[in-house]
């Protein structure tokens, strides 16, 4: 008798990645889980969020139901091949914003997804390529006082619609707020999981962004 999975648990406690794995149409149940971010000397950004992914589903195995399937991510921001994580503090946030405005970096991913009851396993990482606005120092230290920048990666929310500081996205958009759900989805739909519709259209309704590369 085939498999059916129950839900995803999310071993996340991000609530924009909680609402992005709503939008895959399976029950989310949240349970984040404690792992060090610290990357290893020389370890490229790829691979490091691609370890961190697959360390955090493996982690939350021991809490998840056994007909759940396990999501488990990592975003990083990479600029020249330098990861740029969380600032610091406010000041860390306003040079890490100097740096990036004006210029492309990119933003990766790396997702894992765990069904233990089927002894499967997908990890990946979906690259994005952001091009950040040009921004003078008044209103980044104006962006910084809101507090926004100081739990994200790069020191910026592309969907912040009062300072929009990017500029223009090729790729995943929501590779970007930390989750791309298209790619999660191909995944779960090749495991027997119901097919996803409208992930293109909610993309254009959340984040004003109109994806040529998503699901329809």
């Amino acid at each position: 008798m085939a498999l059916t999975c129950s839900g995803l648990w999310l071993a996340s406690g991000s609530p924009r990645r909680r609402a992005l794995a709503q939008w895959l149409g399976l029950p989310v149940q949240v349970g984040p889980v404690p792992v060090d971010e610290t990357p290893r000397a020389n370890e490229p950004p790829r691979a490091y969020v691609q370890r961190l992914a697959r360390a955090k589903a493996h982690a939350a195995q021991q809490r998840a139901p056994a007909s759940f399937i396990i999501l488990a991510a990592d975003t990083a921001v990479v600029d020249q091949g330098r990861i740029l994580g969380k600032p610091r503090d406010a000041a860390d946030a306003v040079r890490m914003l100097r740096t990036l405005a004006g210029r492309p970096h990119e933003v990766m991913t790396g997702f894992a997804l765990l069904w233990p009851a089927a002894a499967r396993e997908h990890v990946d990482v979906v690259v994005t390529h952001v091009h950040m606005r040009s921004m003078d120092d008044a209103e980044i230290r104006a962006y910084v006082a809101t507090g926004d920048p100081l739990d994200k990666a790069g020191a910026y929310a592309a969907q912040n619609t009062r300072f929009r500081p990017v500029a223009r996205v090729e790729g995943c958009f929501a590779n970007v707020v930390g989750l791309p759900v298209c790619a999660v989805a191909r995944v779960l739909m090749r495991w027997g999981c119901p097919p996803v519709r409208g992930i293109v259209a909610r993309c254009a309704q959340a984040f004003g962004y109109n994806c040529s590369i998503g699901l329809a």
